[in-house]
């Protein structure tokens, strides 16, 4: 299947998305898009879905979106879905303790592969995986980094969204 991709910026740093032939969301993770990468000129409806990605990115960084409608279609294996299910019953706003979350997909034996696949995140903020907080509350960053991790629990909670100098 054919994906095309875009380039953003949201408030915390560049982003890149790739949208499927269906016009589904796919990918939307931090950081630029490899410029050897192929960007094929795409079809109107990516670009809406695209401009609709990014107005409803628009509103969730100043704070009057709380639910994405963007269609997804997140790749990975049995596991991983089941995983980025879950993450998504975490309310706008709240975190849940890695513990926890392994607790709800069967316990400590979990705990790992939670983990790694909280890392694996195809489509960033749109499956909160920064909602999952480590142990004492702190922010591992699972592949965006725990200063973007900090920043995006700290918007959803009213704070302005801005990543600090470590």
């Amino acid at each position: 299947m054919r994906l095309w991709h875009y380039e953003l910026t949201v408030p915390v740093g560049p982003m890149w998305a790739a949208f499927d032939e269906r016009g589904r969301l796919r990918r939307l993770e931090f950081g630029s898009l490899d410029p050897r990468a192929t960007m094929p000129v795409a079809p109107r409806s990516q670009r809406e879905v695209y401009r609709y990605l990014v107005r409803q990115l628009e509103a969730y960084f100043d704070g009057t979106l709380r639910t994405f409608t963007v269609p997804l279609d997140p790749r990975g294996d049995e596991f991983q879905a089941r995983v980025w299910d879950e993450v998504r019953t975490i309310p706008y706003g709240a975190t849940l303790a890695e513990d926890d979350l392994a607790a709800r997909l069967g316990g400590e034996e979990v705990r790992a592969p939670a983990v790694a696949a909280l890392a694996a995140n195809p489509i960033q903020i749109l499956l909160p995986c920064h909602r999952v907080v480590g142990p004492g509350g702190g922010f591992p960053g699972y592949g965006i980094g725990s200063a973007v991790q900090e920043a995006l629990v700290s918007r959803e909670r009213g704070i302005p969204c801005a990543i600090r100098s470590r």
